[in-house]
C-alpha cells in the first residue's frame, strides 16, 4: 500500500515542526516491517502522540480516531492522513472493516488499545482487543510502542519518547495474547519510569 501525497507532506512539515520544538527520542523503527502488514499498538499519554509518530515513520499510519474528530472542519484532513473513525458510542464493527481493508493491501493501522488518553495514576489502562483480533484475523504481527517522558519545550528535561519494541505474534486465544501486549507495554512503562 502505497503512502498518499498529502500524508507524505504533512509528516514532512510535521517532523520538521517536532524536531525544533520537542526534539523527542525515537527508537526501534527497524522493529517495524519495511512493507509487509502490521498492527502497531501502545499506549496514549497525550494528544500529540499521533502527530509525534506520524513524524518519525517512514510507512504511512492509519490511526484509530474516535468519530467525533471527523466531524466538521477535520473531518478533510482526517480521511486525507488515512485514519479510521470509530464510534465509541456502540460497537462499532465498521471499524474491522475499514482497518482489515488498510491490512489487507499491506498497510499499518495504529492502535492506542487503552480507547483514549490515561488521565490515570496507573501505569497503564486495561487494554481493549481490538489491536489482537485486528492482527489475528490478518495473520499479521503486532509492533508494541511506548511513549514515555513529556513534551517540553526543546527537549529540556524529561524530553517524550518514543520507543518501538520487538514485533509479537498472537495465537487463537486473544484474551491471553492481549495480556501479553499489555504486560510487554506495561513492564517497558515501569522500566522507564525506574530510570528517572
Amino acid at each position: 500500500m502505497r503512502d498518499n501525497l498529502f500524508y507524505k507532506i504533512m509528516a514532512f512539515l510535521d517532523k520538521i515542526v517536532f524536531t525544533i520544538v520537542f526534539r523527542p527520542k525515537v527508537i526501534g523503527r527497524e522493529n517495524i516491517p519495511k512493507t509487509s502488514k502490521c498492527v502497531i499498538a501502545g499506549n496514549h499519554t497525550k494528544f500529540l502522540d499521533p502527530v509525534m509518530m506520524v513524524a518519525y515513520s517512514k510507512r504511512q499510519f492509519h490511526f484509530l480516531a474516535k468519530k467525533e474528530l471527523f466531524d466538521g472542519i477535520l473531518r478533510p484532513f482526517m480521511k486525507g492522513m488515512g485514519c479510521i473513525s470509530v464510534n465509541r458510542k456502540v460497537k462499532d464493527k465498521n471499524v474491522y472493516v475499514n482497518a482489515n481493508s488498510v491490512l489487507k493491501y499491506d498497510g499499518v493501522v495504529a492502535i492506542f488499545p487503552e480507547g483514549t488518553i490515561n488521565r490515570t495514576d496507573d501505569t497503564i489502562m486495561k487494554f481493549k482487543i481490538g489491536a489482537v483480533k485486528m492482527a489475528y484475523d490478518n495473520d499479521c504481527v503486532i509492533v508494541p510502542f511506548t511513549i514515555t517522558g513529556k513534551y517540553t519545550l526543546f527537549g529540556i528535561g524529561n524530553r517524550i519518547k518514543l520507543e518501538y519494541l520487538k514485533p509479537i505474534k498472537v495465537s487463537k486465544d486473544l484474551e491471553k495474547s492481549n495480556e501479553k501486549l499489555m504486560s510487554i507495554i506495561k513492564k517497558k512503562l515501569e522500566d522507564e519510569n525506574e530510570k528517572k
